[in-house]
């Protein structure tokens, strides 16, 4: 093979190589734009937006237990899989179970966090809204949270409750995008103590 055909092959495999990336160069380039941490599109199915693996389990964290101890905050963390397949939207957090059901809660200081209690992240906007009757929070994020993130919400009560009791809180995740399917993502639980006089 002479040298002008074998410089020629080159160009021509070349050109076909830039060919065959033509369709994808524009999809490299979003995906360099946005950064290697962009969301999976959500499932939709019949006109709803479901998790593929949903979160299931919730953690509750208060580093004060006992009767009426100010000042109080519940830390609810849960952690995303990173193949949720959609990001997290609303949650909810209910009290469905404790001897006081009246306590109530300052909402305008609920806050919300990427990481766990005492190792804070990058804090999240929230829009919280508390049904008193219903004893439960309803939680959105303006900017839902991506797969892979491990999310805390901080509840902030005047006081702990008054009266001991193991009080129960049912937590239930929607994801961000049309008609969300609710997951129950679990319980957490909070213990709250009668301290004894010595």
């Amino acid at each position: 093979m002479n040298h002008a055909v074998s410089v020629g092959l080159r160009f021509g495999e070349r050109l076909g190589r830039r060919r065959a990336w033509g369709w994808k160069l524009p999809l490299l380039a979003l995906a360099i734009h946005m950064g290697t941490a962009a969301p999976v599109a959500a499932l939709e199915v019949g006109g709803t937006t479901r998790f593929v693996r949903a979160p299931w389990k919730v953690e509750l964290t208060s580093y004060t237990t006992n009767v009426g101890q100010i000042p109080a905050e519940y830390f609810f963390t849960l952690r995303l899989d990173p193949d949720a397949g959609a990001a997290l939207g609303t949650l909810t957090i209910q009290q469905i179970r404790g001897a006081d059901w009246q306590f109530p809660f300052s909402v305008d200081r609920t806050r919300a966090f990427l990481g766990v209690p005492r190792r804070e992240g990058t804090p999240v906007r929230v829009q919280a809204s508390f049904d008193a009757a219903a004893r439960r929070f309803n939680l959105l994020f303006p900017e839902p949270v991506l797969p892979g993130q491990t999310i805390t919400v901080s509840l902030r009560p005047w006081a702990n409750p008054s009266q001991a009791d193991t009080y129960l809180f049912q937590v239930v995740a929607f994801p961000a995008g049309p008609a969300p399917v609710a997951s129950p993502v679990g319980v957490g639980t909070l213990r709250i103590y009668q301290p004894t006089d010595r």
